[in-house]
């Protein structure tokens, strides 16, 4: 592995607790809820599958946007019901990924986010296969999943109870990415911080540069090592993909693409799975019951995972900016509107799950959209997933007894409207 060993893996860093706390990145985001927003997602979703409106608009809640800067002037409109939130999501002709644009300009900081086809399909392209189920399972859990997760793992069987939203749920997900970039273990906070701060939604505009400038000279050091020594790497792969643009013969990414992908890759990588991580280890052991059924039934983890993803998805809501008149259940949508897609909303629909408020480990299987859905389903889902996957079994393997330590504060499921998480996770591990 790339340079995560143990000790570093394990070692108490207060970046951590700055970087991986949910109720503190929703406060300085401004977009914070102090209440569980299902049962007002439920009922606006009860009321009508689609309605006009921003989504927080819809909902009554004070008026917040994660992309203000497009949004600013815009009519808003919000889908709530699932076969509607499918169907626009994979709308790719008349909704476009423009409203992710966060810079004048034609530069694209969050590379195929911000990308519509065939920009984004020839960009996609070219990283897919890295990231396809065979090698999520196979590559991915052998040069880096298995090790960190062991190292972690390893680390808590001295000890009789941890915190694991930051000991294991933060680390297992920030140190695969930047390893799998070829960032050596130590690295991995101080670029997760850079990365954050380039964003300029929790940091001033000194700090946006500075991080931009930051991530743009670690992320280059590695393409120029790569390329005098290719590797088993994301930047080696991507150093030798080739793209085909219309208009373009088939040509290799340049620098300034490859540094733009692993952003994109760091930035989710190293932080959505953290949030859905401590999800589902939270829906196991809140009622024990399912813990206790999938430790007897390992083939129950990818269900668990999946029943995590539908029930409450770390990322509850996208939007699309429509670029041409269209329609939406009967609902006319101007061009220049703003469409918000409640994932979380469409993947709780009673007509298509039976008591969808409720996490039910034995559910029969039916496609959700926790993921998004059709060209733009979440690149990473797949070493998204073995991540959890490994981690839920190792835990299981090593602390069989595991359980919520009720000497702690009772872990609660917080965040904002656009991004959800565990509050922390107290446990007892033996």
């Amino acid at each position: 592995m790339s340079g995560a060993p143990g000790d570093v893996l394990n070692a108490d860093d207060s970046l951590y607790d700055e970087l991986y706390d949910v109720r503190s990145e929703a406060i300085e985001n401004g977009n914070f809820l102090e209440m569980d927003p299902y049962p007002l997602m439920n009922a606006a979703r009860d009321r009508a599958p689609v309605h006009k409106g921003f989504l927080r608009e819809v909902l009554g809640l004070p008026f917040y946007h994660r992309h203000r800067m497009t949004v600013e002037g815009r009519q808003g409109y919000a889908v709530l019901g699932y076969d509607l939130a499918e169907k626009t999501f994979r709308d790719n002709v008349r909704l476009s990924n423009r409203v992710y644009h966060m810079n004048p300009g034609d530069f694209k900081m969050l590379g195929i986010l911000e990308m519509d086809s065939p920009e984004h399909f020839a960009h996609r392209k070219a990283a897919q296969s890295l990231f396809i189920k065979p090698r999520a399972v196979g590559m991915w859990r052998d040069r880096w999943i298995n090790e960190i997760v062991g190292a972690i793992v390893g680390n808590l069987q001295a000890k009789d109870r941890a915190e694991l939203n930051m000991t294991l749920c933060a680390r297992v997900p920030v140190h695969t990415i930047t390893a799998a970039v070829g960032l050596r273990g130590e690295q991995a906070l101080a670029f997760r911080k850079a990365l954050v701060n380039s964003l300029g939604t929790r940091s001033g505009r000194a700090a946006q540069a500075e991080g931009m400038a930051t991530v743009d000279r670690m992320v280059t050091e590695q393409i120029e090592l790569r390329r005098k020594a290719p590797g088993e790497d994301i930047i080696s792969w991507l150093l030798a993909a080739e793209i085909e643009l219309p208009d373009e013969g088939p040509r290799t990414l340049n620098d300034v693409e490859i540094v733009t992908f692993c952003r994109l890759l760091l930035l989710a990588g190293g932080g959505t799975t953290w949030r859905q991580m401590g999800i589902v280890l939270y829906a196991l052991l809140v009622d024990r019951s399912r813990w206790e059924d999938v430790k007897a039934d390992r083939s129950l983890v990818e269900p668990a995972i999946q029943e995590s993803m539908r029930w409450n998805p770390n990322n509850p809501m996208f939007s699309r900016l429509a670029v041409q008149d269209t329609e939406i259940g009967g609902m006319e949508i101007p061009a220049g509107s703003v469409v918000d897609i409640c994932l979380a909303a469409a993947n709780r629909d009673p007509p298509r799950w039976d008591n969808p408020d409720v996490y039910d480990l034995h559910r029969p299987f039916r496609q959700h959209i926790g993921f998004g859905v059709g060209a733009h389903m979440c690149l990473g889902r797949n070493v998204a997933e073995s991540e959890m996957y490994v981690a839920i079994n190792a835990l299981m393997d090593h602390f069989p007894d595991l359980r919520i330590d009720p000497d702690q504060p009772a872990p609660y499921l917080t965040g904002g409207l656009e991004q959800r998480g565990i509050s922390g996770l107290h446990v007892l591990l033996k």
